[in-house]
């Protein structure tokens, strides 16, 4: 039997992670739940390193962000056979990426986040329902009153009710079965005056997903897998913005849009401690391998591991031929066909360095992802559904060419800050990749307010951005210091029996809500930077 809580967080990714600390923290009781067997979203299910910005070693995240990276790099130092001189690099990147700098392995950042929920969880006061996918809510009044979830694992349904209920889900699900107003796609041009929106309204066309996987290569094996049933489609795949088809090794440069060749280099013979990452000056994804490689064998003792290991998240397999919202099932199925397809084409039909063709050597790491098939559990979906808020941040705030490099939107209800550029890869309208360089930004709590229904927040990448501004408000840190700020808000509305709304309008509220982010360590204003 599961009793009633002060707060149900639907969805057990980062921003839901974050959302409970953040809410048991407040002394609160709280029951979450998540759909696969694993929480922790991106950085786990969904098998994603960390995006990050340039400064995030120094500032710019909360203080719980900070003790998950720190908490990762530590796991690394006590239980691996890291060299002398990786052990005592302060910053230890494990796997030696260039996208990021902490690239891991998922199962690392589960055990740490799941370490940092363990006290809570012995104490009573959280409740996790993994492998429950919510199929139905309540609402009236302006307000949510239960959400329905079902079992997938015997199809069992429980309902649900709290005060106060987030959507952490990856789509921003419990936005729709709810009926609080919400945006999906792209917005049209004269709804926010952005200079890359379209003219009209476009619902389905999103951001592109992906089904990602790990990969280590083992020279004179063969790992090859049974050829796909679409692998003939994808072969044969030419997208009209792409330079050639979409299994090979020139794709658009996503910044400048020109074509431009990768490569594949399995295990090269570089130190992996010499290897650096800063977006900023590098997107760091010409050269395949190295991007996402989340275990480098060089970082450890001689012997210790046999292969590097990397995550295929390249410009290769993100899907778009359908929408992830409206039509769910068939993108999941294309995407993962298209990932498949990737793999078989890397194994057999792709260009070698030494003039060949295939890499058979490569073989799939289902241990490292915890599936069957070697696939990620989940697919990385880049947009989600967005509530309709207070506040929304458009193009005009953030984009470096409207703002200028030290410019930006300086909100009075900052609760928490970011930093990307807009990075939107290619959607299923038909756009190519859509780079903007952007400055760092503020998180206005306006922002994670619907316009009316008063006992929902969104804590992930369902904020009140815009489909153009998702893409650089849709990256790990911010979605944890989203769902932190509204567990966060959920815990002082109950403490102190007021409503979100009042928080973010009542100047000394808000005063004293912003001391206890403060005190939380929640960042909310920058130092003078500039953006990229």
């Amino acid at each position: 039997m599961i009793p009633e809580a002060d707060i149900l967080i639907v969805g057990g990714g980062l921003g839901g992670v974050a959302a409970a600390l953040a809410a048991c923290r407040a002394g609160c009781s709280v029951v979450m739940t998540e759909e696969t067997d694993w929480i922790g979203g991106q950085l786990t299910s969904q098998a994603v390193p960390p995006d990050e910005h340039p400064w995030v070693e120094q500032f710019g995240v909360t203080a719980t962000y900070r003790q998950l990276r720190e908490g990762i790099r530590t796991y690394y130092r006590q239980w691996y056979p890291l060299r002398a001189e990786a052990r005592a690099v302060p910053e230890l990147n494990p796997g030696a990426g260039r996208v990021s700098k902490l690239c891991h392995e998922p199962r690392v950042a589960l055990a740490v986040l799941e370490g940092m929920l363990a006290p809570h969880r012995a104490a009573g006061r959280l409740t996790v329902l993994t492998e429950h996918r919510p199929v139905a809510a309540e609402s009236d009044n302006d307000a949510v009153r239960s959400v329905t979830v079902r079992d997938l694992r015997d199809g069992t349904r429980r309902t649900l009710t709290a005060r106060y209920v987030l959507d952490a889900t990856e789509t921003g699900e419990l936005l729709h079965l709810a009926g609080v107003e919400h945006a999906t796609g792209a917005e049209s041009r004269a709804e926010f005056d952005e200079p890359h929106a379209p003219e009209t309204a476009q619902p389905l066309n999103q951001q592109g997903i992906t089904v990602c996987f790990a990969l280590s290569h083992h020279e004179g094996e063969d790992h090859t897998i049974d050829r796909p049933a679409d692998y003939a489609f994808w072969r044969d795949y030419r997208p009209a913005f792409w330079p050639g088809p979409l299994l090979g090794f020139q794709a658009p440069d996503p910044r400048t849009l020109e074509p431009v060749g990768r490569t594949l280099r399995p295990n090269p013979d570089i130190d992996p401690l010499a290897v650096t990452a800063d977006q900023s000056a590098d997107a760091g994804d010409k050269e395949l391998w190295g991007f996402r490689r989340i275990l480098a064998r060089g970082m450890h003792a001689p012997g210790a591991f046999d292969s590097d290991i990397t995550l295929v998240n390249w410009p290769l397999n993100d899907y778009w031929l359908k929408p992830c919202i409206g039509e769910e099932t068939e993108a999941l199925k294309g995407a993962r066909q298209l990932s498949l397809s990737l793999l078989y084409w890397l194994q057999t039909e792709a260009p070698r360095p030494d003039g060949g063709t295939g890499f058979p050597g490569l073989r799939l790491r289902p241990d490292v992802t915890g599936t069957a098939d070697g696939l990620a559990k989940s697919a990385y979906v880049r947009e989600s559904r967005r509530i309709k808020a207070v506040t929304t941040v458009t193009e005009h705030d953030v984009a470096i060419d409207l703002v200028g490099p030290y410019g930006g939107t300086r909100h009075g209800d900052s609760v928490g800050v970011g930093g990307y550029r807009i990075d939107l890869h290619p959607s299923t309208g038909g756009d190519s990749y859509i780079d903007i360089g952007s400055v760092p930004f503020e998180i206005p709590l306006g922002a994670l307010l619907p316009r009316r229904v008063r006992n929902l927040l969104p804590a992930g990448k369902n904020i009140g951005t815009t489909h153009i501004t998702n893409g650089c408000y849709r990256l790990h840190p911010v979605e944890w210091n989203v769902g932190e700020v509204a567990g966060a808000l959920a815990g002082y509305c109950l403490a102190e029996n007021v409503e979100p709304h009042q928080v973010q309008s009542e100047e000394k509220r808000f005063e004293d809500f912003g001391r206890l982010l403060d005190r939380e360590g929640v960042q909310r204003h920058w130092p003078d930077i500039r953006g990229y």
